[in-house]
C-alpha cells in the first residue's frame, strides 16, 4: 500500500527540523572545561648560598602548593642571565626575578609581574652599593683609575647596570681603559667578600644582600665604606608567563597577597623570612630600563 506523498513531505520536514534543532543545542553547550593544570614549574636565581636559599622557598612552594591544589616544584637558575633561555628551554611557568631579569622577562617574554615579598626589615626594593674598603683611599671616580673592581653579573641591575650608569654619568665609557682589571664573582656576597679580602679595590652589589651579611658580622660594616648608591628598585618579584590560564594567575596572587591574614600563611612567611607579600607592577620597572640604556655606551666600549 503507497504512502501518501504530502505525509511523507510532512515527515521529511519534522526530521529535517529535529536534526536542525539538535544541531544548534549542541553548538550552544559549552567547551568541556580544559584539564586542570596539575603543577607549576617557579625557577629561583642563585643570589645567595643555594641550598640556604632552596630552604626558604621550599615552606613557601608547599604553602602556594595547599592554597592552590597545584603542585608548585623549584628549580634553581645557575645564572643570572640565564632566565630568557630557561624560560625557553625548561618551559618555566614563573620565576622570582632580580630587578634587570624581570625586566628582560617582561620586556622580551610579556611575563606579567605578581608580588613583591616585604622583608623583614619592611622593604620591598632594593638599591645598588659601590662600595671600597675603609682602608683603602678610594672616595670618589678620580679616585678609581688604576684600580680592580668586581661587579655581580652582567644580568643585574644592583651588581652591574647601576655600577656602569653610574661611571658613564661621571665621563667614564671604557672601563677597559679606565680600571686594571674588572671580572664577574657570580653572587652579590662572592663581590662583597671579594674586596673584604682585597681580591678587588671596588664593588658593586644589592644591598639587601650586604645589609644581611652585616646583620650576621657587623664587623663588616667597619671594614667596607659605601660610596655610592642607585635609586630603589623591586628587589625580586614573581613574574608568570602570561599564557598560565587567567584564572590560576588570580588565584596565585590572591594567595601570595593574604598570606599575612592567616596563622597558616604566617608560619610560611616567618620561614620565607618576610612580612608579606605587596602587589607588583610593569610601571615598577620603567626606571630599571632607563637605567640600562645609560649603561649601553659603556657596555659596547668594553664589548660586552
Amino acid at each position: 500500500m503507497s504512502r501518501n506523498p504530502l505525509s511523507l513531505r510532512k515527515v521529511t520536514r519534522r526530521c529535517i527540523a529535529w536534526l536542525l534543532v539538535c544541531l544548534f543545542s549542541l553548538a550552544a553547550m559549552p567547551a568541556p572545561a580544559a584539564e586542570q593544570r596539575k603543577e607549576l614549574l617557579i625557577g629561583i636565581e642563585p643570589e645567595h648560598n643555594i641550598f640556604d636559599q632552596m630552604e626558604r622557598y621550599r615552606y613557601l612552594a608547599a604553602y602556594l602548593s595547599e592554597q592552590l591544589g597545584v603542585k608548585v616544584n623549584l628549580t634553581i637558575m645557575s645564572r643570572y642571565g640565564e632566565v630568557i633561555k630557561r624560560f625557553k628551554t625548561l618551559n618555566l611557568d614563573g620565576a622570582f626575578l632580580t630587578s634587570y631579569t624581570a625586566t628582560m622577562g617582561i620586556k622580551e617574554l610579556h611575563l606579567e609581574p605578581l608580588a613583591n615579598p616585604v622583608h623583614l626589615n619592611g622593604q620591598s626594593t632594593s638599591q645598588g652599593y659601590i662600595f671600597v674598603r675603609q682602608d683603602s683611599e678610594i672616595r670618589a671616580i678620580r679616585d678609581m683609575e688604576g684600580k680592580s673592581i668586581v661587579f655581580v653579573d652582567p644580568a643585574t641591575m644592583e651588581g652591574y647596570l647601576f655600577p656602569l650608569a653610574y661611571l658613564q654619568q661621571h665621563g667614564i665609557s671604557d672601563i677597559n681603559r679606565f680600571f686594571h682589571r674588572f671580572y664577574f664573582a657570580g653572587s652579590h656576597a662572592s663581590a662583597i667578600f671579594a674586596v673584604l679580602d682585597g681580591r678587588a679595590d671596588i664593588g658593586a652589589a644589592k644591598s639587601t644582600v650586604f645589609d644581611r651579611l652585616v646583620l650576621n658580622d657587623p664587623s663588616i660594616r667597619q671594614e667596607l665604606e659605601i660610596i655610592a648608591q642607585s635609586p630603589e628598585v623591586p628587589e625580586v618579584t614573581l613574574c608568570i608567563r602570561n599564557e598560565i590560564e587567567q584564572d590560576l594567575r588570580d588565584r596565585l596572587a590572591a594567595a601570595l597577597l593574604r598570606m599575612d591574614e592567616t596563622p597558616r600563611g604566617l608560619e610560611a612567611l616567618e620561614k620565607f623570612q618576610a612580612m608579606r607579600f605587596v602587589k607588583s607592577s610593569k610601571e615598577d620597572f620603567v626606571r630599571i630600563e632607563e637605567m640600562a640604556q645609560k649603561a649601553r655606551s659603556a657596555i659596547a666600549e668594553h664589548g660586552e
